[in-house]
């Protein structure tokens, strides 16, 4: 019996993933780090140079080699070559809007239970580095509808999601429009909403006419304003549980030796995060025990107050 292993069989292009296995080829995108860290990305085209202050590569010296080796430039620069991942790519690719970075994204696939087979609206697509991975997530028997209301971030969105998964993705969707206008006139309803637009606010009842009971609408907001605004909103609404905020803070460690402390860098505040879950028709949450701070909603509070806040809140927060 041979030791040897049988070559694991390239992924299959109807899953729609984005990678490959086996060796580089023409046409495929991959990822140089050199040894400072400095990293390129560009398309292997058969014939043509990789140029750098560290001097030349040739393409046809990585086309059909197995990823995962270093190669040396004509100048003695040595690059570490292998295919991006999703998380390199979006940080890399070009951008009309700015990007949700992988930690935010990571947050939102699990948070929002972004499934294999579910149908996920995204509004805006920005620069589509969500898109990317909610069509990884929902996989090939799922739908990612994308709104964006800027016709030149859609063209971005729509060149850099091709380009990741090379070529036209079926289960996309893209759509130039508003979505508190588009909404209403699917043809179905939802399993998933996210939302990364400036005022989320304004389209809580779209998005809960469109949502199917027990969906989940995930917003990502830059400021505490914002966050503020959409969690009050997803309350007075009614048909939502009760709002979830958080932020995540990544920060990378030092290890070296006897020498392992945190890094003096992190990725810090990028946005907030609400999720909440919609309610069956006419129902309702039940009402909350715990009372709000003392002046939480006083008089120089003027956003949105859920419905089933006692009258006494409001008599202790002009007292106070």
């Amino acid at each position: 019996m041979s030791d040897a292993l049988t070559p694991t069989p390239d992924v299959p292009a109807e899953a729609w993933a984005g990678v490959h296995r086996g060796p580089l080829r023409e046409g495929e995108w991959v990822r140089l780090t050199d040894q400072k860290g400095r990293r390129h990305n560009f398309e292997l085209v058969a014939g043509k140079m990789f140029f750098s202050n560290k001097g030349h590569l040739a393409h046809d010296d990585m086309i059909g080699r197995e990823e995962g080796f270093t190669i040396n430039s004509s100048a003695g620069g040595q690059y570490l070559v292998f295919r991006p991942l999703l998380s390199e790519f979006v940080v890399s690719m070009p951008r009309g809007a700015a990007v949700i970075y992988p930690k935010d994204s990571a947050q939102i696939v699990s948070s929002a239970d972004v499934f294999p087979g579910s149908i996920v609206v995204e509004a805006g697509a920005g620069s589509g580095s969500l898109s990317c991975t909610l069509l990884r997530a929902v996989g090939p028997f799922g739908k990612v509808i994308s709104f964006e209301r800027r016709e030149e971030f859609l063209d971005v969105a729509r060149k850099n999601v091709t380009q990741y998964f090379g070529g036209e993705h079926p289960n996309w969707d893209l759509r130039l429009g508003d979505l508190a206008e588009e909404l209403p006139k699917l043809e179905h309803k939802v399993d998933r909403v996210i939302l990364d637009m400036l005022a989320p606010w304004e389209c809580v009842d779209a998005v809960g006419e469109a949502l199917v009971p027990g969906g989940i609408i995930c917003v990502y907001v830059a400021t505490t304003t914002q966050l503020s605004r959409v969690v009050e909103t997803l309350r007075a609404h009614g048909g939502f549980t009760e709002p979830h905020a958080w932020e995540s803070l990544v920060r990378d460690w030092h290890v070296e030796g006897l020498a392992v402390r945190p890094d003096h860098k992190m990725i810090g505040h990028t946005a907030f995060l609400v999720t909440a879950r919609r309610m069956a028709p006419g129902e309702r949450p039940p009402v909350k025990k715990r009372r709000p701070a003392p002046g939480a909603y006083g008089p120089d509070y003027t956003g949105p107050r859920p419905a089933d806040l006692p009258a006494a809140v409001f008599e202790e927060s002009a007292d106070s």
